[in-house]
């Protein structure tokens, strides 16, 4: 896969409400028709008014799960962003909740090939937690042990079915 190809030219919504954050996200994916915004209330507005290919959502300071309902309702994907949040328990919560992907900030450097993910497996009608799994599933085995989904492997497995 070759993420400028899928991300060239697309409309996307970036939210957080650190200014450093959005700048170097901003330049990761320069390649697309980037807006972005450091408040609830400024994405809220862009959200509602806009039509983007994908959304991605920082979780915390932003009220991020809100902009999730948002997104969702509007037909938007969202990836969900976090530093502080990083959790089995928001991990859940976001894929419960309607997100297309869950990015923890220590590999935001590949967030290209994240949102083309997402494109692509909407593009070709797939499953795009397929594509998680196989990209982060090993970052929840070293951040929150090996068993991670052991608390609920039904839901688990329901999301990383082909």
């Amino acid at each position: 896969m070759e993420p400028e190809k899928i991300l060239k030219g697309k409309r996307i919504l970036i939210v957080d409400d650190e200014k450093d954050i959005l700048e170097f996200l901003t330049e990761i994916l320069e390649i697309c028709k980037v807006d972005s915004a450091s408040t609830y209330e400024e994405a809220k507005e862009l959200l509602e008014k806009n039509q983007y290919h994908i959304a991605v959502l920082d979780i915390m300071g932003v009220r991020g799960y809100d902009l999730l309902e948002i997104a969702k309702r509007r037909g938007i994907p969202a990836l969900m962003l976090t530093a502080h949040a990083v959790s089995k328990e928001n991990l859940k919560k976001s894929f419960e909740k309607g997100a297309a992907y869950y990015v923890p900030k220590d590999e935001i450097a590949k967030i290209d090939v994240f949102v083309a993910d997402v494109l692509e497996a909407m593009d070709k009608n797939k499953n795009v937690f397929v594509k998680w799994y196989e990209r982060l599933s090993g970052f929840c085995d070293k951040r929150f042990g090996p068993n991670w989904k052991d608390d609920d492997p039904e839901f688990w497995d329901s999301l990383i079915k082909y």
